[in-house]
């Protein structure tokens, strides 16, 4: 089981105990791939400083590819040539060929890396470094990879979750400390262009954030308020908070903005949400401590990775129950983009 503590900034896990006390890792799934796609896989981020590469076309571990020091977040470019790992325990970013499954290039970046998204253009990479409050941006030179962050814009306090709106045009930073805030920032400037307070329990920050595809909705994990946040993107308000199960981390929207799935970290369960009426239309029992998640292309299958079970529950959509359970590598994460 994981050593959680509790800190100033809210609901933290402790690992092969560490002193460390990263915040609450949150899951933010936006779908990178096509549907011309033939066969979808889902990167998993391990603990054990590897990650598990499971084809979703048989839902069995195809690859395991060693990467750097505790590995949080994940993101795959829409390309699909290249998936990027955050590496919290080294403050680097990992580069995976996918084709070759080998990591290509290891990138610095600012102090525990967690969050990552990379924008549509696949041109950009968002990096969330949870200790020192910023966020590094990696650019792309033509087709190769600029072996260091070109920007670093600071952000709120304690920065988890990030992710891109469908336009490429902004990024969407979950600052889980005391402020309670989401950092908008314009990918055109690498400037915050606003600050969205959602509220809640004193440092009860949000942790994980999905866009819904129109760009229109945004849905934050309020880790101790066992709540999510609906937020209006036109405005930057909340309109709407949901209760989900306890400790809710990760969040992932299926590709027609049906649902939105959410990982109950100390529920052991999945809420799904019905985004027309946001309520919460049914509740699934997964492994221990889930904290990642994300849909695959089709919106058939979900993917949640149980941090405390070792392993990752396949749901499918239909029926809103587990078909299988695949074991992967210790202490799973899968926070963020994790399926191409």
């Amino acid at each position: 089981m994981l050593n959680r503590t509790r800190g100033i900034f809210g609901f933290q896990v402790g690992r092969r105990g560490s002193d460390r006390g990263i915040a609450v890792l949150a899951a933010v799934a936006m779908i990178c791939a096509s549907s011309s796609h033939a066969v979808t896989f889902a990167y998993i981020s391990n603990d054990s400083n590897n990650v598990s590469v499971i084809d979703t076309a048989t839902n069995t571990v195809a690859a395991t590819i060693t990467v750097g020091n505790s590995p949080v977040g994940v993101a795959a470019d829409p390309s699909g040539r290249r998936v990027y790992v955050a590496n919290s325990g080294d403050n680097s970013v990992s580069v995976i060929n996918v084709k070759t499954r080998k990591v290509t290039a290891t990138i610095p970046v600012g102090v525990n890396p967690e969050g990552i998204a990379v924008n549509p253009a696949g041109t950009r990479v968002y990096v969330t470094n949870n200790r020192d409050g910023t966020v590094s941006v990696i650019s792309l030179k033509g087709k190769k990879i600029k072996k260091k962050a070109t920007v670093t814009v600071p952000v709120g306090v304690l920065p988890l979750g990030a992710v891109v709106n469908p336009a490429g045009t902004l990024v969407y930073v979950a600052n889980n400390g005391v402020t309670n805030t989401i950092s908008v920032i314009s990918t055109a400037t690498n400037q915050i262009t606003a600050t969205i307070p959602i509220g809640g329990t004193a440092g009860a920050g949000p942790a994980g954030l999905a866009i819904n595809p129109t760009g229109t909705v945004l849905y934050a994990t309020k880790v101790l308020d066992d709540t999510v946040s609906v937020i209006d993107t036109a405005s930057n308000t909340v309109t709407t908070t949901i209760a989900v199960g306890t400790h809710p981390t990760g969040i992932a929207i299926n590709p027609s903005g049906t649902r939105a799935y959410v990982a109950n970290l100390d529920s052991n369960n999945v809420s799904v949400i019905d985004t027309a009426t946001n309520t919460v239309a049914a509740t699934i029992p997964v492994g221990t401590s889930p904290v990642g998640i994300g849909v695959d292309p089709s919106g058939n299958l979900v993917y949640a990775a149980n941090n405390g079970s070792n392993n990752v529950s396949v749901i499918d959509t239909a029926t809103n129950t587990v078909t299988t359970t695949i074991a992967v590598g210790t202490g799973p994460e899968a926070f963020g983009l994790f399926l191409r």
